[in-house]
Order: structure tokens, then sequence, then C-alpha cells
């Protein structure tokens, strides 16, 4: 069978370390990488050396004015002509050598219009956000179609740019990633693939180390984000259920810290949940907030200037 082509396609702002790690685990990978295209917001120092170690990775820059969550993926998508193109970000590493290799098996099925991988949590993870790692991004693979949404809610969209792939036929099919987009342009191309009648595979069997330590606050700004993209897209999040799968959530990692011993910790992951929900409550109706809030709010103020500037020339 003929292999298919694949690009990879990073957005990157001020890398470090992990952008390292991920290039050189990136280069040893078991199945053929056609490009590496790495999308740098200028910002300071860009470690040039390391994406000069294949002529394979090619580097666009663009100004912080430029960058948006999905037309920058956009952009780079446009630089590859591959049959399947991967998203990831420049924190998440390869656990190993057959990550793409994974993640690419499920292609095979034509039915198939996007794959992510599992996240596992890196050796500075907190005990709070492993499990958090564990309900997201179970052991046992599956695959998610629109008829999973009844069952599941939300969580049938749920697709991670962190590391995911995407067929490009079905990619321009249902229009690419969106434009303007503060958050989950992965969720909404996820969604609007379900709805043209293709499926969204979760595939344990591929693996990065990917996880973060979020203070209260900037939990609450990511949660605030997350909604305000659910409150602007109610074509794709209208009437699926979402707060459902948070209480969910809450309830069995008390009940995971009561069993490893740990019911301490219950106060942090109330604290914790409470901004999140604070987050999600302002997020979804920013609409109805005076602006100074909202920009406190948010995680990506810049979206703000730029949809102000926006709606003035609309004027």
């Amino acid at each position: 069978m003929k292999l298919k082509t694949v690009d990879i396609i990073i957005p990157a702002y001020k890398p470090g370390g992990k952008f390292d790690l991920l290039i050189q685990r990136l280069l040893r990978q078991s199945y053929p990488i056609q490009k590496i295209i790495v999308i740098n917001t200028k910002a300071g120092p860009f470690p040039w050396e390391t994406v000069g170690l294949d002529p394979k990775i090619l580097v666009r820059e663009i100004s912080s004015r430029e960058f948006d969550h999905g037309a920058t993926r956009n952009m780079a998508v446009g630089m590859s002509d591959a049959e399947i193109v991967v998203c990831m970000t420049q924190d998440a590493v390869p656990k190993d050598n057959k990550l793409i290799e994974n993640l690419i098996a499920v292609f095979d099925d034509e039915t198939i219009g996007c794959a992510y991988a599992r996240q596992l949590p890196d050796d500075k993870c907190d005990v709070i956000e492993r499990y958090t790692r564990s309900f997201n991004y179970p052991v046992k693979s599956f695959i998610k179609d629109s008829s999973s949404i009844e069952k599941m809610g939300i969580k049938a969209y749920f697709c991670s740019n962190v590391c995911a792939a995407y067929r490009r036929a079905y990619y321009e099919e249902a229009g690419g990633f969106v434009k303007k987009a503060i958050f989950n342009e992965d969720m909404i191309m996820a969604a609007r693939m379900l709805k043209l009648g293709y499926r969204c595979a979760y595939v344990a069997e591929a693996e990065v180390i990917h996880s973060h330590n979020y203070t209260c606050i900037q939990q609450m700004k990511r949660n605030f984000d997350l909604a305000v993209s659910q409150a602007d897209y109610p074509d794709v999040f209208q009437g699926v259920r979402s707060e459902s799968e948070g209480i969910k959530l809450v309830s069995m990692s008390a009940s995971y810290l009561v069993r490893i011993g740990k019911p301490w910790l219950i106060v942090k992951l109330i604290i914790k949940s409470a901004f999140k929900y604070l987050g999600f409550l302002l997020g979804k109706n920013y609409k109805k907030l005076p602006q100074n809030l909202v920009l406190r709010c948010s995680s990506n103020p810049k979206y703000w200037i730029d949809v102000n500037k926006e709606s003035q020339k609309c004027d």
C-alpha cells in the first residue's frame, strides 16, 4: 500500500528546550515526514541551529499582529501539499519514534477525517493535573461520529492541536480552520467534520508528553477563552451539553484523591474548579461584560484589540 504523505505544522513563540526535543524526535520518527513547517511569531531569539538540522524543516516568520490560532495554521497548511497534516504545539514532545506512524494508521479508514494523540503528564505535573490527563486521554482508543453527540455531549467534538492529524481533502471541504479564532479551532474543525459525516479518532497508541500546572487565574482565563469560542460559534456548540463533563471530572477527581490517600487536595481541586467555572460563565456571557473586564479575563488580550479594530472598520 502506498504511504500517505505527511507534513507537520508547528506554530512557535519564544520556543524553549521542549521545542528542540520535539524537532529532534520528529526527525527520528519511523514514519517518513515530508516537511516540518514552523510558523514563528517573532519575539526574541529563535533556535535556528535546531531548525537547521534537516532541510525538510521550513520556517516562516510572522509578527505578533499577524498571529491567529486558526489563520496561522491555515497559512501553514497552504505551504503543504501533503495528504495528511499534523498540527503540534512547540511544547508537545513525542514519547517515542512511533508517534506519527500510530497516529496516521487510522487514516486507512476513509471515513476518518481527523485524529488526535494521547497526552501524557511530564515529571513536574501535579497530582490533580495528572488525573485530568488520564480522564481526558484514557488508555483505550475510540472513534467518534455524529451519533456520539447524544451520549458524549461536547466531548464528541474534542480534538487537540497539541497533536492532531487532519485529512487534507476533508479539512478543505470543512472550510479550513476558522479565522479570528481566540481558541478551540481544533474542536470547531472536528465538529464540522462530524457534521459532514466523517469521523474523529482518538489514538491512545500515539503519545506525546504535554502538561501544564496552571494557576487558578491562568485556568480561569483559559476557560474564559474556551467559552468565548463556544459563544461565537452557536452553529457548532448550541444545544450541546458541556457543563456536565466538568462536573463529572470534579467528582471523579475527588474520588481519586480519596482513593490514593490525599483527601486534603480536594480543597485545592474545589478552588481550582471554581475558578474554571467562573471563567466559563464569564466567557459564555462576554457580550454583556464591559470591555475592560473582558481584557482582564482573557489570556489573549491582543485578540480583542484586533476585534475592536475590525469592528471600527465595519462602522
